[in-house]
């Protein structure tokens, strides 16, 4: 089976697209694995895990901003692999699987693009792609 080319949209709870989008987080837990590699636009969802805000500042010993974007675009990057919790050691903690998606060349959008999230990962439509693309090259 041969996978479209193109980049894909992957929405995410924050903190969690924050902490993707700041580079201290380079696998993103799913239920699910796919066949796709290749560039991934990072989706801030509309929902904000309180939980997640507080393990993030005890773990990285950060600050997470008291307003995280919601509802937008945060970042780029490279989805480089998925793996398996058999295959994560790497990741300690932060792998709670069963599958990780592996993140590489994580650039965070100077702007957030703001659009409706779905689940899953999904094509971008062209509109998207454009204003998306608009905001990489004026990093």
């Amino acid at each position: 089976m041969s996978i479209a080319p193109g980049p894909r949209f992957l929405s995410v709870r924050q903190p969690w697209a924050w902490a993707i989008a700041c580079g201290r987080k380079k696998v993103e837990n799913r239920t699910w694995s796919t066949p796709y590699r290749g560039t991934v636009y990072i989706h801030a969802s509309s929902i904000v895990e309180r939980n997640g805000v507080d393990w993030i500042r005890r773990k990285f010993m950060v600050v997470v901003p008291g307003h995280l974007p919601k509802c937008a675009v945060v970042a780029v990057a490279e989805l480089k692999d998925v793996v398996t919790r058999r295959q994560a050691a790497r990741f300690g903690k932060r792998f709670e699987g069963p599958y990780g998606f592996v993140l590489t060349n994580i650039r965070p959008l100077r702007t957030p693009v703001r659009t409706l999230g779905k689940r899953g990962l999904y094509r971008p439509s062209p509109a998207l792609e454009r204003s998306v693309e608009a905001q990489r090259r004026r990093r």
